[in-house]
């Protein structure tokens, strides 16, 4: 117990409290000190109770930052979590999303961050100069985001923070959810969704230092699906072969600014392969026809809303497909 500190102590205090809410760990660096508390816990209570505990707790690393090149990963607090505990515990490994934001400025987009970030009030005032890359960890925050997009705890639902997907590890030391380069297509579908949500996150950076300079600034659209506002995941269960329509119309934004819509399919969050038609795609208003082979399947449709003020800011909301046969 000699290596118990202030940051295990609170995870675990954190996980006493009653409240259903899960608690995420994010690393930017090692995991030792969520390590720390579950060996605190397996040491101290019962395996009924470290169960509980690690069922509450959450973990998204950026890499393995406990080890490096010339480091056996076994020594790996990441590993051990993994190794260990990988049936009770969500565990997600990123090594693509971080990849992609810290390569953006390196491909050239580093003036965006010069002219809208730096010295955009006190916190863009201490914005760095970019040497080798930012904003490389910000995938463990943009995952947790609620914007609509994802839920948290399932990262097959791609999101702000990236894609994943379950299985066993590059250094065989037990199983997350992970997109490593040479480990399937998780690592490809990620950079996909990176590269296509990079523009709408950037925005949303800038807008929020648009405020931290001015107190003022573009907000995003509020969509409203079916007069439902909030940020939930909505559920439909159709028959297969019908079609479902979806109305969107009563989606607002803060500023009076003009809004396009945009609904598309997820096919990697769902269990239907197969083509999902959707008419009126670019509308307020959406049909989309259920696939007569689609039953006991789900697939995934995104509305996405994007409105015209500077800069240009937008919103999702997911609605889950679950055809009943």
């Amino acid at each position: 117990m000699d290596n118990t500190s202030a940051g295990s102590e609170l995870i675990i205090k954190l996980a006493d409290e009653d409240d259903d809410r899960p608690i995420w760990v994010t690393f930017w660096g090692g995991g030792n000190t969520l390590a720390q508390s579950i060996w605190q816990v397996q040491q101290t209570r019962s395996e009924s109770d470290l169960k509980a505990f690690l069922h509450k707790v959450r973990a998204y690393a950026i890499a393995d930052q406990d080890t490096n090149n010339r480091t056996s990963s076994e020594l790996s607090s990441h590993a051990w979590m993994r190794r260990e505990f990988s049936d009770d515990m969500i565990f997600i490994w990123d090594e693509s999303a971080w990849h992609y934001q810290v390569s953006a400025a390196r491909r050239g987009k580093w003036p965006r961050y010069e002219g809208q970030i730096q010295h955009h009030g006190n916190l863009g005032d201490r914005y760095p100069i970019y040497h080798y890359g930012v904003e490389g960890d910000t995938p463990s925050f943009l995952h947790l985001l609620p914007n609509g997009l994802n839920d948290p705890d399932i990262p097959v639902q791609a999101g702000w923070g990236g894609y994943s997907e379950w299985g066993l590890g590059e250094d065989n030391n037990g199983y997350s959810y992970r997109n490593r380069r040479g480990m399937g297509d998780a690592h490809t579908i990620c950079k996909v969704y990176a590269e296509y949500f990079e523009p709408a996150i950037f925005n949303n950076f800038a807008a929020r230092m648009d405020w931290a300079k001015n107190g003022k600034g573009n907000r995003n659209p509020i969509v409203v699906i079916e007069g439902d506002g909030s940020l939930d995941i909505l559920t439909r269960n159709p028959r297969p072969g019908s079609s479902v329509d979806l109305d969107a119309s009563q989606t607002t934004d803060p500023d009076g600014n003009t809004l396009t819509y945009k609904w598309w399919v997820q096919p990697e969050a769902g269990t239907y392969k197969g083509v999902v038609g959707v008419m009126e795609s670019t509308t307020s208003q959406a049909t989309i026809e259920i696939p007569a082979d689609s039953g006991g399947k789900t697939f995934h449709l995104i509305c996405e809303v994007t409105d015209n003020g500077v800069p240009t800011l937008t919103a999702y909301r997911r609605t889950i497909f679950a055809p009943v046969p």
